[in-house]
């Protein structure tokens, strides 16, 4: 059973800094494009950071020079750094693993809440 599990959120003042973790296990994690979404009360979800196989990543902009995502295969751990936060990146962040190998696969977290007070 693929199991996703999301830790370090919380609550934070503007300007703070937060680490994600997700710890991915019954998957072939090195095999995973792993995402970090995040959807705030009343909005869509959207894809916040990605990390590739080889490791290359990509960030949507409202968070560019901010977030870092890194991975870590011999954890089967991801991670989702987040410095100068704002209260606009207040959301529920939600871990993503895209199987690469077989017939496509999606795989959810349960979601970490991040709160920035102003």
């Amino acid at each position: 059973q693929v199991q996703l599990v999301e830790s370090g959120g919380g609550l934070v003042q503007s300007g703070g800094s937060l680490r994600l973790s997700c710890s991915a296990s019954g998957i072939s994690f090195g095999s995973c494009v792993m995402n970090w979404y995040r959807q705030a009360p009343g909005k869509q979800r959207e894809l916040v950071a990605v990390i590739y196989r080889g490791g290359s990543t990509d960030y949507a902009d409202s968070v560019k020079g901010r977030f870092t995502i890194s991975r870590d295969n011999a954890k089967n751990t991801v991670y989702l750094q987040m410095n100068s936060l704002k209260p606009e990146d207040t959301a529920v962040y939600y871990c993503n693993a895209q199987l690469q190998i077989g017939p496509p696969r999606d795989y959810w977290g349960q979601g970490t809440q991040v709160t920035v007070s102003s």
